[in-house]
């Protein structure tokens, strides 16, 4: 029977992708898939795909004239289950949830593109089962922030039979999550953690979407010291499925990198980085400053507004602040009041409400109040631990700002406008306040040397985004020849010597 195979193609538009999104689906390239193969297909005569999708694997098995070898695979979605590559006759896929439904038997070669949901998508009851889930495998609660994709792996790993092999494509947050460590020392205790796979920007498996993606080759076996990290720096070459398909023995290719790395440090350091020695850094940046998030509205559309309808509300300027919302509204490393009056020229919001507690409000405060409870606000989870509802967080301003997500080159801005940041932006409070000092701390955090550094605290997403949370932006590592070239060894002895 001739099957008939269909092109994927990424979704451009809004709609298209948060339908994705919903359901998790972000169709792997066949580059990818052959390579993934390649690995699991090794004596075996079936292969299970527990998120089959529109059939990349199956397709990739198909070219790969792997005719001795049968596939069976699970999903949820009906829609790509009608697809014909499926009437193949090597091909069982059945509609079955593998989270809620697991095949009761174990697989000797599991692949997967496990749907990727991330925790606030996921309703309550369905977290309580996943909590379980994890409990039952490893002993313990995998951290509540974690996305559907963990618990996809977890349980493909108990599905694995003796000797058996695992290819499995996650997004980097599998070892840069707050839950990595436990997960891998658990997982490097119990199976052989063979090679791990990361693409290039220019290499992505998903282009145009938010999510850094790995490949993650494991066998259960002993455990071994090492394992092989790959760094694929072209799309569509067959430099991948070769090294993979050479049962790791080949190493020199033109379009892929291949370190030898101890587990330990890869654990340390997570498998989405690149080698790190560990000899451990002087410096860090919560030795010169204070970190913080930003401001939490709970709502923007409703306490963050342009200068015209600030206007038309009449918001009188005691109950306003000046604030910035989107990194995307600077462009430069030092923000100015000019920039502020561009902004409001171009009726992006720079006022942000902030009353707080009073019991007398002028007319308009208390007209528009009643608008924000029409609008439901006092219910929305974030608002309604505040009392009152519209009791607004508080900040010093601070002198600089990080960009929390993005692609920029320049993560850290001097705030001359005086303005403050909402939750796309984090606070820096430096120890020592005088302009020069500032100056030079910013000099130091905007040098490429401690920019690099900032992929070692964050978490990658697509197209080389970095998100950096304000615990660990505060330990940014700042290089020792940084700190003695901008002189900063002198504000963090001052500040020792204050509260010591």
């Amino acid at each position: 029977m001739e099957t008939v195979i269909k092109q994927q193609r990424i979704p451009t538009n809004w709609d298209e992708r948060e339908i994705l999104r919903e359901k998790g689906q972000f169709w792997t390239p066949s580059w990818v898939a052959e390579a993934m193969l390649a690995y699991v297909c090794e004596n075996t005569d079936l292969i299970f795909d527990p998120a089959t999708g529109n059939g990349a694997f199956f397709e990739a098995l198909l070219k790969l004239n792997k005719s001795h070898i049968s596939f069976y695979g699970t999903d949820i979605d009906n829609r790509v289950l009608e697809n014909d590559i499926y009437k193949h006759k090597s091909c069982t896929v059945e509609n079955r949830d593998f989270l809620k439904n697991t095949p009761q038997r174990k697989f000797k070669s599991i692949v997967a593109n496990p749907p990727y949901i991330r925790h606030h998508r996921i309703d309550e009851e369905t977290k309580q089962l996943l909590k379980k889930i994890s409990t039952n495998i490893t002993g313990f609660a995998i951290d509540g922030r974690s996305g559907y994709h963990i618990y996809f792996f977890l349980q493909a790993l108990r599905l694995l039979e003796k000797d058996g092999k695992l290819a499995f494509i996650m997004p980097a947050d599998t070892c840069e999550g707050t839950f990595a460590n436990k997960l891998w020392k658990w997982i490097s205790e119990n199976f052989c953690i063979e090679a791990v796979l990361t693409f290039d920007e220019a290499a992505t498996p998903f282009p145009n979407v938010d999510t850094n993606a790995l490949v993650f080759l494991i066998k259960n076996s002993n455990p071994q010291k090492k394992f092989y990290w790959v760094k694929a720096n072209q799309a569509y070459s067959n430099d991948l499925f070769t090294f993979i398909s050479s049962n790791f023995s080949k190493q020199k290719y033109e379009t892929i990198e291949i370190k030898h790395r101890q587990l330990k440090e890869g654990i340390l350091t997570g498998f989405s980085r690149p080698e790190q020695n560990h000899n451990g850094f002087n410096y860090h940046l919560n030795d010169f400053a204070r970190v913080m998030r930003g401001i939490a509205t709970g709502a923007n559309d409703f306490f963050f507004m342009t200068a015209e309808q600030v206007k038309e509300r009449g918001i009188p300027d005691e109950c306003i602040k000046r604030a910035i919302g989107r990194t995307k509204d600077i462009s430069e490393e030092i923000l100015t009041d000019s920039d502020i009056e561009k902004l409001d020229q171009r009726k992006r919001p720079t006022y942000m409400l902030a009353i707080n507690g009073h019991n007398k409000f002028p007319k308009e405060i208390n007209d528009y109040l009643k608008i924000g409870v029409e609008m439901g606000l006092p219910d929305r989870s974030l608002i309604k631990q505040r009392k009152p509802w519209y009791k607004m967080e508080k900040r010093e301003i601070p002198p600089i700002l990080f960009a929390y997500l993005g692609r920029r080159n320049t993560r850290f801005i001097k705030n001359e406008a005086g303005v403050l940041p909402l939750t796309c932006f984090l606070c820096v409070y430096p120890f020592a306040t005088d302009t020069e000092y500032i100056n030079r701390l910013m000099q130091a955090l905007n040098h490429q040397d401690t920019l690099e550094n900032l992929k070692l605290v964050g978490k990658s997403y697509g197209s080389g985004a970095i998100k950096v949370e304000p615990r660990n932006l505060g330990k940014l590592p700042i290089p020792d020849h940084i700190v003695e070239q901008y002189g900063l060894k002198a504000g963090r002895l001052i500040f020792i010597e204050k509260i010591s």
